[in-house]
């Protein structure tokens, strides 16, 4: 996985000065501008009308080159312009903080909270363009895609090479960057900063990423194809494009991101994927420890996709250190723990969140046969320091019984070493399966909220949805609950009752809420499209008359605002109507009411 996000961007440059009130000195940033407004809107014009480097921002926020400094530690040596205050944070992100080694290449991601942007002709773009985008590119976070290179060089003083190049976006798209990353990187390795200045002006190139559409990105030599997202993609279904070129690589981007292959030092909690999957559902404070930066992202990623479709609404830390800025706020012991899910690698967080009440430690498995003894939940007491066996470290007790079926499943494949790949999709199936199972009857009976479609009359507002009651639900439960389609037993309606008190409902509840509304908006245009609006203004005084065009000009202004879903020709027959209903004023009205509407 992986995500990024936009603003200025300078040249690369050498460190001289504090980075952070640096300018870059050959590639200007782009000017601020507010395009047009403008309902619907050209997008080909509104493309047009982007600045040099608007395109770039558009995937990228900036690019970063992080090496080792004897005197100063870890160094930004080339970059553009970064997120105002994060220079420490990516600094120490960007590199292992374990001793696990990390000789030759190691790729990771990381998270770090967004500050306020400014409005740039970039961003008044996307607001007209991207509102197709599926949620998790609407959240507030910077994601940071590390291609770490460690290896041993009796020149330098250290004894090893070190550096890690970075990309900064808000996409969350790891599959993507980390194949960016794969063909950057090594040629900049080699070539240094031309090589970076390159990729730069070709991802200037590039379309903007916009959702459903199928791209052609041409990079240092090479063009991938993908396919950005949009929030009505089913989950599960292939987003697989067939590429005309044979050597074209094909990145296919999906939405939630799919989670990574299983790390081996996964599988000794294989036994307790049900569990975790309840934990992550849940959006309890959960910790990975981890011995590589590699491993922890790529698990902090799998158990936040491992509740796919539902969108895990918490916070999560791919890769976290000592340094980050939220450091004090998760580690501080009197309050309880956040609802976040945090990666790290440090043996010094043993200790210093002991207090959590969820730990996952994965490490090294020397054979298969260990997992056996891996089985049992370890009490928090056990949590010492480096000799802590993998396992899950925990007092949480499942609402569900074990499904021993996937873990034998599973086991087998380590055994008979089954490809990561192959694991990897028998974990997605089930979860996806088990996650579905649990969302249908919440999708039914929030289903049974909307109005009946007679209740809708064109001349009142448009009625207001039922409201969600608990109890009523939990009755549903009986009859149409996830015993229908899960082979699981335990107790559905505990794990029900501690859902809907937790981020990852509200999340969920929030977003089907705002799609009914606007269905009811939709239907409600609708049945005013089919009245003959010529007939009622005659029975209306020319103030009401002028009233009504008003106010047909603000339902079409909102529902080419908020794409509301109509019927095709919808909006064009409420054009008609209002154009129908000016005409019958008089002329000095019609002049008035023919201004374009200030916006």
């Amino acid at each position: 996985m992986a995500l990024q996000g936009p603003e200025e961007l300078g040249e690369p440059v050498e460190e001289s000065e504090d980075l952070d009130d640096q300018d870059a000195s050959s590639i200007s940033p782009a000017e601020e501008i507010t395009l047009p407004p403008g309902p619907g809107g050209d997008e080909e014009t509104e493309e047009a009308l982007l600045l040099p480097w608007d395109r770039f921002s558009a995937w990228l926020h900036c690019i970063c080159v992080v090496g080792f400094d004897l005197e100063l530690g870890q160094a930004v040596e080339v970059r553009q312009k970064y997120p105002p205050g994060t220079k420490t944070s990516i600094c120490y992100l960007s590199f292992p903080d374990s001793n696990s080694g990390c000789l030759g290449d190691t790729q990771f991601c990381f998270r770090f909270r967004q500050g306020s942007n400014r409005k740039t002709s970039l961003g008044c773009f996307l607001e007209t363009t991207d509102r197709d985008a599926p949620p998790c590119l609407k959240q507030g976070h910077y994601y940071g895609y590390v291609y770490f290179r460690q290896v041993r060089d009796k020149s330098l003083k250290r004894g090893y090479f070190q550096k890690s190049l970075v990309l900064i976006s808000q996409l969350p798209y790891v599959t993507f960057f980390h194949s960016l990353l794969k063909i950057m990187a090594p040629e900049y390795f080699e070539k240094q900063e031309p090589c970076l200045e390159a990729a730069c002006n070709d991802i200037d190139r590039w379309p903007t990423p916009h959702p459903g559409r199928i791209l052609t990105l041409p990079i240092m030599g090479v063009v991938l194809k993908v396919r950005i997202p949009t929030s009505y993609d089913k989950p599960g279904t292939s987003q697989l494009v067939q590429s005309a070129q044979r050597l074209t690589p094909l990145i296919v981007v999906s939405s939630p991101p799919p989670p990574p292959p299983p790390p081996r030092c996964f599988y000794p909690v294989f036994f307790h994927l049900q569990m975790l999957w309840e934990l992550v559902l849940l959006g309890e404070a959960l910790v990975v420890m981890a011995p590589s930066p590699a491993e922890s992202s790529d698990t902090v990623l799998a158990l936040v996709s491992c509740i796919a479709p539902l969108r895990y609404c918490s916070d999560f830390r791919p890769y976290f250190t000592i340094h980050d800025s939220e450091f004090k706020e998760y580690t501080t012991r009197t309050q309880a723990p956040p609802s976040v899910i945090l990666g790290v690698t440090n043996p010094f967080f043993a200790k210093t969140l002991q207090h959590w009440p969820h730990i996952i430690r994965i490490g090294d498995m020397k054979q298969a046969g260990e997992m056996a003894k891996q089985m049992k939940v370890k009490k928090l007491k056990n949590l010492k320091t480096l000799d802590s066996k993998p396992g899950v470290y925990t007092a949480y007790k499942p609402y569900l019984n074990k499904d021993e079926e996937i873990i034998k499943q599973l086991q087998k494949g380590v055994q008979q070493k089954r490809p990561s790949a192959a694991q990897n999709a028998i974990l997605r199936r089930y979860f996806l399966e088990l996650t579905q199972s649990f969302i249908i009857p919440l999708e039914r009976y929030v289903a049974s909220l909307m109005p009946l479609q007679k209740s809708i009359s064109p001349w009142k507002s448009p009625p207001q949805l039922r409201p969600f009651i608990q109890q009523d639900f939990m009755k549903t439960l009986e009859k149409a609950g996830p015993q229908l389609t899960s082979r699981l037993k335990g107790d559905w309606i505990g794990l029900y009752r501690h859902f809907l008190k937790s981020p990852n409902f509200d999340g969920w509840f929030r977003n089907r809420r705002k799609e009914m509304t606007q269905k009811l908006e939709a239907l409600h245009l609708e049945a005013l499209c089919e009245e003959d609006l010529q007939k009622r203004i005659q029975k209306h005084t020319e103030v009401e008359t002028v009233d009504l065009v008003l106010k047909l000009k603000d339902k079409l202004t909102q529902a080419e605002r908020e794409k509301l879903p109509v019927h095709p020709g919808t909006l064009e027959k409420l054009r008609a109507h209002i154009e129908g209903v000016i005409l019958t004023l008089p002329e000095d009205l019609q002049g008035i009411l023919h201004k374009p509407t200030t916006l």
